[in-house]
């Protein structure tokens, strides 16, 4: 299964770069032997959105097609990370061969953007600033696919 961040606005080059990158290598390396072949970032251009609906056209464009999508909205589920690890392992399990979690810009997600998703999640009720929720992410999908490894990363 190919794991997908796609998001609004460009990272530059910094500290939260490198936080994504290091996820990311950590996660594909962990998850390889458990069927997560890949985690990318695929990131659309703000500035050609021009609003949430335009944001949620180029969002959706940028799709893999036929993924199944998880909305990052802050009136989503909110889970424990073991709960999420387990989500992973069941679209895994069932044949998801892309799962793509999408993150809005400064804004936020369309609301119908996110009635379309397969489901929304959220970091909980604190609103976080979307490049940080990035972070945020990749990480817990590190995370995710250390708890399925059985690893100590995760500890309760």
């Amino acid at each position: 299964m190919r794991l997908h961040i796609v998001a609004v606005g460009r990272l530059r080059s910094g500290s939260e770069s490198e936080l994504i990158s290091d996820y990311r290598q950590r996660a594909e390396r962990t998850g390889r032997p458990l069927g997560i072949s890949s985690v990318s970032v695929l990131e659309v251009d703000e500035r050609k959105g021009g609003s949430k609906a335009g944001e949620a056209a180029l969002l959706a464009k940028a799709l893999p097609r036929g993924a199944t999508v998880v909305a990052m909205d802050e009136r989503g589920k909110v889970m424990t990370s073991p709960d999420f690890a387990q989500r992973i392992a069941g679209w895994r399990d069932t044949g998801t061969q892309d799962l793509a979690f999408v993150v809005g810009g400064a804004d936020g997600l369309d609301p119908g953007f996110v009635r379309q998703a397969d489901m929304a999640l959220s970091f909980g009720k604190m609103v976080w600033p979307h490049m940080l929720a990035r972070v945020m992410l990749t990480e817990q999908i590190y995370r995710a696919a250390s708890i399925l490894a059985g690893t100590p990363y995760h500890r309760v």
